[in-house]
């Protein structure tokens, strides 16, 4: 698993900036106007909070880059509408072998690189282990980690040539697992899996992904006029093997870092899409074209149980209980997040019988502020201490610093003699803090990498190293493993099993979730099939279009 709070605080902080929509008028296809033939372009222009820091997919970690290549490449299964697997390069579905640990897929003979060139299963092998390969750095090469070796290739134990995957021939790949995966179709979703092009990337020479001329495309569009911290623009790919389902003609995004810009830009007629921050929401919900949208991720609170104070379970049960989050999530977040008490998100996973996941997800703290006084009553006894001081390590953004305060109130309010301290950090010394163990309390956030409960869950094993709660407890790591492994072909007796195990750990209280994230926006209604998506890239273009919008 990864620390991806980068990924989850850029979409936190700036959803407002990251899907907003900035219109321009006039003629020519860069201006998004009418032809010559008098018919309206096909044009989508959104905002983006960053540049792009790279199109490699072996390199690629945030939300930018990672949204980008899920427009521009393409590997062999993608995401549709309401996240269900579609066929990318893949043709058909994959042949799996009863022991579930090899998938055998074809290929599509008429899917292209940008340049013409064909894309082969080898493609995928040169990618794959290109993203194992130590020598690339890749922070996301665990993804990989499913297929036989990946790991050991990783670590530098065995040679990339050992990866359990081959190109049988030009349309075929095997891939052989570890161990079965039950959701291994949809990692292949995922921007690590992409393919590249061995030749182009060597060509290159270590320079692949840093312009859009160092770039090969295989998915509906490709990148165009891509200037550092200004703007980018993606055209629709003539070789892309499903060219007549692509029906936008540009995608222009520009850098915007103020969501009052977005805001201004809607308001005049310019936007088509805005996000909205907590402190907007009531002066838009009412307006027919304000949505929100429930994302998987969860924020919480983790403990450190070196610290003396925390180690005790009777402080983590009333800290538990203390903080009214109905009223956190209606005051401070306010854009469709919802109070919650669990920790794998709702909407993510469901059983083979279509029930939801967490529904079988015992929560025993909620809101409680009787019951967390008599806990804190006990602790402060076994502590021998009426007066105990405790940090909140938390960004360094105002919002977190307005988050914060709710909690300091809530807590030192419902349990005498506590006294809540707020630590304000930037985002990388807050996570090294957290990573080296030097701190208290920390304001976290986790969201989903595949729609599996093991995507939360699995961070909470003991000496994982996302785990900076430093909590062991054995019978969980055992059902943890059991769902990896002997279960996993099992698949009702592994969601129970996994339900039992997040109920294990909320009741030990390692975590405290808070809430699952939503987001708020305003968006035009002639902007059609624009996919969000719960894991893998945020979103996605192919099948957009704009309908019914007045020319002017």
């Amino acid at each position: 698993m990864y620390k991806n709070l980068g990924k989850m605080t850029a979409l936190t902080l700036s959803a407002s900036l990251v899907l907003a929509a900035c219109s321009t008028s006039g003629g020519g296809k860069s201006e998004g106007g009418s032809g010559e033939d008098g018919e309206d372009k096909q044009v989508l222009n959104l905002s983006a909070a960053s540049d792009i820091p790279t199109m490699n997919s072996a390199l690629a970690t945030d939300s930018a880059s990672t949204s980008v290549l899920g427009q521009t490449q393409e590997g062999l299964y993608s995401l549709g509408k309401d996240d269900k697997i579609e066929e990318g390069v893949a043709e058909g579905e994959p042949e799996v072998s009863e022991d579930k640990k090899t998938y055998t897929i074809k290929l599509r003979k008429d899917a292209k690189w940008s340049n013409g060139e064909a894309v082969t299963a080898k493609d995928f092998v040169f990618a794959w282990q290109t993203a194992l390969n130590p020598e690339t750095g890749s922070e996301f090469a665990y993804f990989l980690y499913d297929i036989k070796n990946a790991e050991a290739i990783n670590n530098g134990d065995k040679k990339v040539d050992e990866l359990g995957v081959k190109a049988v021939n030009d349309q075929t790949l095997e891939i052989e697992l570890e161990k079965p995966v039950p959701y291994f179709q949809q990692l292949l979703t995922f921007p690590t899996f992409y393919p590249l092009n061995e030749k182009f990337y060597n060509e290159q020479d270590g320079k692949y992904g840093t312009s859009k001329d160092k770039t090969l495309y295989n998915g509906p569009f490709v990148l165009n006029n891509w200037e550092t911290e200004s703007k980018y623009q993606l055209t629709p790919n003539d070789e892309y093997w499903d060219k007549d389902a692509v029906n936008l003609d540009e995608v222009n995004f520009q850098i915007v870092k103020d969501v009052q810009t977005g805001i201004n830009l809607y308001e005049t007629g310019k936007i088509d899409i805005t996000g909205l921050s907590a402190e907007h929401v009531d002066s838009y919900k009412e307006d027919e074209n304000f949505e929100t949208d429930l994302r998987a991720s969860t924020f919480y609170f983790v403990f450190n149980l070196e610290n003396e104070t925390l180690k005790n379970e009777n402080v983590r049960q009333a800290i538990a209980q203390s903080i009214d989050k109905e009223k956190y999530v209606s005051s401070n977040r306010n854009n469709g997040s919802k109070a919650y008490d669990k920790f794998t998100p709702s909407e993510l996973v469901e059983s083979e019988g279509g029930e939801e996941y967490t529904e079988g997800v015992e929560a025993p703290y909620s809101y409680n502020p009787e019951a967390a006084k008599k806990a804190w009553e006990k602790a402060k006894e076994e502590l021998g201490k009426d007066e105990i001081t405790i940090e909140l390590l938390t960004f360094d953004q105002d919002s977190a610093k307005t988050d914060a305060e709710y909690f300091q109130s809530q807590l030192e309010q419902n349990l005498d003699g506590l006294s809540l301290k707020i630590k304000q950090q930037p985002f990388k010394q807050k996570i090294a803090l957290e990573d080296k163990g030097q701190f208290e309390i920390g304001f976290s956030g986790w969201g989903a990498d595949y729609p599996d409960p093991l995507s939360f869950l699995g961070i909470l094993t003991t000496g994982n190293n996302q785990n900076s709660s430093g909590w062991s407890n054995p019978e969980y790591d055992k059902a943890i493993e059991s769902a990896k492994g002997d279960l996993a072909t099992k698949p009702e007796e592994r969601i129970k099993a996994l339900q039992e195990a997040e109920a294990l750990m909320l009741k030990d209280a390692p975590v405290m979730p808070l809430y699952q994230t939503g987001a708020a926006y305003l968006q035009q209604p002639y902007i059609k099939d624009y996919h969000r998506h719960k894991f893998g890239v945020d979103f996605s273009l192919k099948t957009t279009s704009i309908e019914g919008k007045e020319s002017k």
